[in-house]
């Protein structure tokens, strides 16, 4: 009997330990995926994507909509969906695809019943909203030019600089904002003519905003990144886009990005599905697989086609589902759940619900000035482990600082003389390893005297 026990005990030994090396390579396998508040703006090094606080590679996990140009688009650009995707799924950023072209496009709104600058307006609002939402939760957002029946991004250059300049101008101090050209070059377009028109856009671009990322589309629907990797831009902080569908686009298509990989380009991932490259027919989750696993040892960044409940494979949610964010499992297509599950388990994401977590939102009772030194007094909130206080010199908080407390009282220093100081506070709990956040509370406007 003892010596039964005894080898009972080598055997629960040895399991344990066989367990451990599991999970210790497991962890080895996880790309961790960061979002704003830990990284920062970002910036392209080599072949990848880097925080400029940390100089460590980011892995963006994100979603694009469908069209906001149409209500399978539009209706999911909100915070409430967005925070669902971050909280729920493992999403740190998110893609606004509008559409230059067909119905409501921006650049030709085909029979759609409003003049074209309300269209014009109207989309750049869905934009906007978009924006906020994703830098309030600290997600990073793609602002996408999405070119698809024009063909050659030339078409409508005049357009898309006149956009940028708009659009870049206005989002220049928001660190979580990347801006990509022209979805899908096709038709015959030649890498020389997406040249010629991302010559003229960049310069744009940059005029408003020196080091934010820029995404170029590439020959072929975005995928011939070998063909781009032999006579690359000469602009710092751009990234090249590959798109696939996992039932049409397999291993050849792996060389490609192989190869550009080689050649030192550097490759994001801007929209990729798990269905046929038109979006409908069956699904292969096989080589959906061997491409993430793929992306994942290089470190490249992608986002899922799309966050929709169109009646099409590649939708992430079932086709008629009605809620417009707060998805269940239940809610999601067979795509989406795969995509999703993937997303958690390769970004090491604890899938505890954020209707775990309540925290209400909190109040700054008041803000005392003393030369150069605010003192912050906030309103304690059950539950907190402790306040992130976020402060700066632009009303947007654009390149705003962040600060931790413990406490309900923190002494914000350094500040300058003459400036004015908008300052807003959240709460935050750690559990199972994830933050929870509660809403900002109201902002708190102090100038400091001459």
């Amino acid at each position: 009997m003892k010596e039964n026990r005894y080898r009972m005990k080598q055997g629960y030994i040895i399991l344990g330990m066989l367990l451990l090396a599991v999970l210790c390579l497991l962890k080895g396998q996880q790309v961790m995926a960061g979002a704003v508040e830990d990284n920062g703006a970002l910036s392209v090094s080599g072949t990848k994507l880097v925080s400029q606080k940390t100089g460590e590679a980011v892995v963006l996990r994100g979603v694009s909509t469908h069209g906001i140009n149409w209500d399978v688009g539009y209706p999911y650009i909100s915070k409430a969906a967005f925070q669902t995707l971050r909280d729920n799924y493992g999403v740190n950023a998110v893609r606004l695809a509008m559409y230059t072209t067909e119905y409501y496009g921006y650049c030709d709104k085909g029979s759609a019943p409003e003049s074209q600058s309300m269209v014009q307006r109207t989309l750049k609002e869905r934009i906007h909203t978009g924006v906020t939402a994703a830098s309030e939760l600290g997600m990073y957002v793609i602002i996408d030019w999405h070119i698809l029946n024009d063909q050659n991004p030339n078409k409508y250059k005049k357009q898309a600089k006149a956009f940028f300049e708009e659009i870049s101008r206005k989002y220049a101090d928001y660190d979580n904002v990347l801006y990509e050209i022209c979805n899908e070059p096709n038709g015959g377009t030649t890498w020389s003519d997406i040249t010629t028109y991302a010559k003229t856009i960049i310069p744009v671009i940059r005029a408003n905003d020196k080091d934010a990322v820029i995404i170029v589309g590439t020959p072929n629907w975005s995928q011939d990144v070998d063909v781009v990797s032999k006579s690359p831009l000469s602009y710092d902080n751009i990234m090249y886009t590959l798109h696939f569908y996992s039932a049409t686009h397999k291993e050849s298509y792996r060389e490609k990005l192989k190869t550009a990989l080689n050649n030192g380009l550097p490759v994001m991932v801007t929209e990729f599905g798990v269905s046929e490259a038109s979006g409908a027919g069956s699904i292969n989750t096989g080589e959906a697989k061997k491409w993430l696993d793929l992306l994942d040892a290089n470190k490249i960044s992608y986002f899922a086609w799309s966050l929709s409940n169109k009646a099409e494979s590649a939708s992430l949610l079932k086709a008629g589902t009605g809620k417009k964010s707060g998805w269940k499992s239940s809610d999601l297509s067979s795509a989406g759940k795969w995509v999703f599950g993937q997303y958690q388990s390769r970004g090491g994401q604890s899938t505890v619900s954020n209707q775990a977590v309540k925290l209400s939102k909190p109040t700054i009772k008041a803000v005392n000035l003393k030369g150069k030194k605010i003192k912050v007094t906030i309103q304690k909130v059950k539950g907190a482990d402790g306040y992130q206080i976020c402060y700066g010199t632009s009303k947007k908080f654009a390149k705003a600082k962040k600060k931790t407390a413990k406490k309900i009282v923190y002494t914000l220093t350094k500040l300058k003389k003459g400036k004015t100081y908008y300052i807003k506070v959240r709460a935050y709990k750690k559990q199972k390893g994830k933050t929870y956040y509660s809403t900002y509370s109201k902002v708190k406007k102090v100038k400091i005297k001459k």
